[in-house]
């Protein structure tokens, strides 16, 4: 992009001046493609508010939502999202609706600031593939549902856009940007566990402005300071927003038990009966898929009764870090059986839990569904999450090319470009460790994030043996997944 130099520059002085501002002056149309793709994406927000009106309720909406207006919260769904909904609620706005125009308004808030950002960078076709890849179908189909997964990825597109606006050119934010940036991204980190493993990385390169040229002192830095977040969710969701122990926590070691139990035989997990584990495994309820079939009662549910009677409290953490430390080989197939059906490696087309959903689940609390019409989108986004070009683990593979190429960050576009390719990158890995369920959309932050770092990354200078590699290590990815599409048979539904 052509750029006009200031005199100061000129004779070799600094670019930048108080606090921190660029001392360039921009070519018209560049800010006139800037105000563009402002434009462009609020339209596109609107037009997703009347096409999707009034949003889609799922099963976790509905149970939310009754939550709102009991005034009884726990933390198996995410208080801090029932708080927000509840403030929403006593001021007059029934149902999802608030929610629905929250995270729509975040998400293309989000991107058209990204947009906006690159096309004032000389970057006008990038910035149009960004509003592109916010109308992807299996994006925008699962961003209109009322979720966890869907307000987290609202708040994180909004703090990573907000921030880009200054980043993208190499500036620090103002304070009130930084406060606002930090406010989203506490709230992303507070509505789904997982997230601190997105948005410690993101914290650290937008605001605290890391530089990415220091892999293993920042690779510590990262895994403790999410380490940290996680460790205090317990409490603020408990005491600080006043809700009931579920226990939620309780999910994961009983789905690694079962998995190392599939692995390793029965004797593994002695505190259930050999024959209730043999009963399991012809039920198939020990699946690497997720872990409902053995909370289910109707299916497997004596074995989550039997481990609680067994191991009740600390003792169900014991007993699975016990089995992990006995059982290592069991624990590591599992883990990694488990990751490869989430990411949709070796792993047939269809699967459960994919296509987003297009009308709302049954119920008598006044959540309404939308229009028919949307039928038709929704279905396009199964198909399109369905295919290659929708696996999770091509979108991880290119976070990993774009981290690969463009590490270490030497300006505003390579710092955002790494940023958000380890958002996406250490998103997905957490998966391998603490996932127990496979619904396609929990990927949706870390496919937009790849993406995005990839359109940052436009601006940076790559060698171009560096790129060589990247594009064969996607296309050897891509590979895997289309022989695996067309050899693998369709994967069971849960019992």
């Amino acid at each position: 992009m052509t750029r006009y130099r200031s005199r100061s520059q000129a004779f070799g002085g600094s670019p930048r001046g108080r606090g921190g501002r660029a001392l360039q002056r921009r070519p018209v149309g560049t800010r006139r493609q800037a105000i563009s793709a402002l434009i462009v994406a609020a339209l596109l927000a609107g037009i997703t508010l009347a096409f999707f009106w009034p949003g889609v309720a799922s099963y976790d909406s509905v149970v939310q939502y009754q939550q709102v207006l009991s005034g009884q919260y726990d933390d198996w769904h995410p208080p801090a999202m029932a708080r927000l909904w509840a403030v929403f609620h006593d001021l007059g706005w029934r149902g999802q609706i608030p929610m629905f125009v929250l995270q729509i308004l975040l998400y293309w808030g989000g991107l058209a600031l990204f947009a906006g950002a690159l096309a004032r960078n000389g970057r006008a076709l990038a910035a149009l593939v960004v509003l592109l890849l916010g109308t992807w179908p299996p994006l925008l189909g699962w961003q209109i549902a009322v979720l966890k997964d869907a307000q987290m990825t609202g708040a994180l597109l909004a703090a990573v856009g907000l921030a880009s606006w200054w980043r993208l050119d190499d500036r620090r934010l103002p304070i009130w940007a930084a406060a606002l940036v930090l406010l989203l991204l506490g709230y992303a980190t507070l509505v789904r566990f997982n997230a601190a493993f997105a948005t410690v990385p993101l914290a650290l390169g937008l605001l605290g402005g890391v530089r990415w040229d220091r892999p293993l002192f920042q690779a510590v830095l990262v895994v403790a300071a999410a380490a940290a977040v996680l460790g205090v969710l317990t409490p603020i969701n408990q005491r600080l927003l006043d809700a009931k122990p579920s226990g939620v926590e309780r999910s994961l070691p009983l789905f690694d038990l079962a998995g190392i139990a599939h692995h390793a035989g029965p004797q593994a997990v002695p505190l259930v009966p050999a024959r209730l584990w043999r009963r399991a495994e012809t039920r198939g309820c020990l699946t690497p898929i997720l872990w409902d079939p053995i909370g289910d009662e109707k299916a497997c549910g004596y074995i989550v009764d039997t481990l609680q009677r067994a191991a009740p409290g600390n003792r169900l953490r014991n007993a699975w870090l016990h089995a992990i430390a006995t059982h290592p080989l069991a624990y590591a197939a599992h883990r990694i059986g488990h990751w490869n059906s989430e990411m949709r490696l070796w792993m047939p087309a269809t699967m459960p839990g994919t296509g987003p959903l297009a009308r709302s689940e049954p119920n008598k609390l006044g959540l309404a569904s939308p229009d028919k019409r949307i039928a038709g989108f929704q279905k396009t986004g199964y198909v399109l999450a369905s295919s290659v070009a929708g696996a999770p683990i091509l979108w991880f593979a290119i976070a990993l090319g774009v981290l690969f190429c463009t590490w270490p960050a030497r300006n505003g576009m390579g710092s955002v470009a790494v940023t958000l390719a380890l958002s996406a990158i250490l998103t997905e890995l957490a998966f391998g460790l603490v996932g127990v369920a496979s619904d396609y959309r929990y990927h949706c932050w870390g496919m937009l994030a790849a993406g995005l770092a990839l359109l940052a990354a436009t601006g940076t200078r790559p060698l171009p043996q560096r790129v060589l590699v990247a594009v064969l290590g996607v296309a050897a990815v891509a590979g895997v997944v289309i022989v695996a599409r067309w050899t693998l048979p369709p994967a069971l539904p849960p019992l």
